[in-house]
């Protein structure tokens, strides 16, 4: 019998945080979580998870969509082969991205159902994904670093992540450059043996302002300056920045397309590449991606600010490629992140044990986050769940 996608069901979560996350574009004042869970005809199951932390109420669109464009025309799909299927869908509904305008969260949402198929075809295999990308990965723990600070609360929150075995951090940038000089400057200061900073601007400093920043952080020897200016601005301006700085460059969360990602990787003003594997690609783009990084030398290091599922997510394919990249591990108010996972892998020495089970390494445990349900849906194939 044909494997298919017999049912697709999502659940939105929302919980209030005591401290909001900052950054140069706005503050995302809660945070929000879109899992997919996917079913096939023969009852195996696999766990995504929807990119849709900003704008607030991004996630209820995604869900819609999920609702009204993918599910129709996913459902009954062979689903053998994860990456065929995002192929497909890509081309399926290129046109309804383009008449919508809807580029990002059509992406998103075909990433996030990517990450559940894999899963899916891992937890057939009986391996952790890892394995099923690289039957020759023997990593069980992988490197990491906090992330989300916030600068005004950066030393506390530097102090609690040390703490839990952090030995890596990276702080918002781009409010001034003289309280952003301020912020760094307190944090490297106190910076022991072995441990590193790195700021992200989140592409909030117009080319001028760049030019100034991107020299002075060098000068604290931060790990890497992560989008100092906008994604998408020409490859003369980040040539330009990476002669200036002797930090390197980071980005490719806000990118999308293999050729984009080509283009970065070749043009070299970026030595390290941060794709977001639930915001465009799932696993199927971003491992591929991953493994022209690596090839060129370059360092790859997954962008990740959600739940669990994504950040584990992440972690597999990180493992599965190699290299020296390090994991996002958002280390602000969240309590989904801990909520959705029996027991959430601890950091030690700076490097992360991911779970040893099949797929992503565990199964979400929903009724541990029951009280930050929004809602739930669920659509299927009639033919596979007769009576429904």
């Amino acid at each position: 019998m044909t494997s298919h996608i017999a049912r697709i069901t999502t659940y939105l979560f929302r919980s209030q945080v005591s401290e909001p996350v900052k950054t140069s574009f706005g503050t995302i004042p809660w945070r929000s979580v879109l899992l997919l869970r996917v079913e096939d005809n023969e009852g195996a199951e696999g766990w995504g998870e929807v990119w849709c932390n900003f704008p607030p109420f991004s996630a209820e669109n995604k869900q819609r969509l999920i609702e009204t464009v993918i599910a129709p025309v996913a459902l009954g799909m062979p689903c053998a082969r994860p990456d065929e299927v995002w192929s497909g869908l890509t081309r399926k509904t290129h046109r309804w991205a383009v008449q919508t305008g809807e580029y990002g969260p059509i992406a998103a949402c075909l990433a996030g159902l990517d990450l559940a198929l894999w899963d899916l075809s891992a937890r057939r295999n009986y391996v952790p994904l890892r394995v099923l990308l690289n039957p020759e990965c023997a990593r069980p723990s992988i490197p990491v670093y906090a992330s989300g600070l916030n600068p005004d609360s950066a030393l506390a929150t530097v102090d609690r992540a040390r703490s839990s075995g952090f030995t890596a951090f990276k702080v918002k940038v781009a409010f001034g450059l003289e309280r952003d000089m301020a912020t760094v400057g307190s944090i490297t200061s106190r910076l022991g043996g072995g441990e590193h900073l790195m700021v992200d601007a989140n592409q909030g400093w117009e080319f001028n302002e760049a030019r100034e920043a991107v020299a002075l952080m060098s000068e604290r020897q931060v790990r890497w300056i992560e989008e100092p200016i906008l994604a998408d601005s020409p490859a003369e301006d980040w040539n330009e920045l990476a002669e200036l700085a002797s930090s390197p460059l980071a980005g490719g969360e806000n990118l999308a397309g293999f050729d984009t990602f080509d283009d970065m990787i070749q043009q070299g003003s970026h030595q390290v590449i941060q794709p977001d594997l639930l915001k465009w690609g799932g696993v199927t783009g971003c491992h591929t991606i991953a493994q022209a990084v690596v090839s060129k030398g370059l360092t790859y290091c997954p962008h990740w600010l959600g739940s669990v599922v994504g950040l584990m997510a992440s972690g597999q394919v990180l493992a599965a490629v190699g290299g020296n990249g390090m994991l996002e591990h958002d280390v602000m108010d969240n309590p989904l992140r801990e909520a959705l996972i029996e027991t959430h892998p601890t950091v030690e020495k700076g490097s992360i044990s991911l779970p040893p089970g099949p797929g992503i390494g565990f199964v979400p445990v929903l009724e541990q986050a029951e009280q930050w349900l929004c809602s739930k849906n669920s659509f299927h194939t009639r033919s596979s769940f007769p009576g429904y």
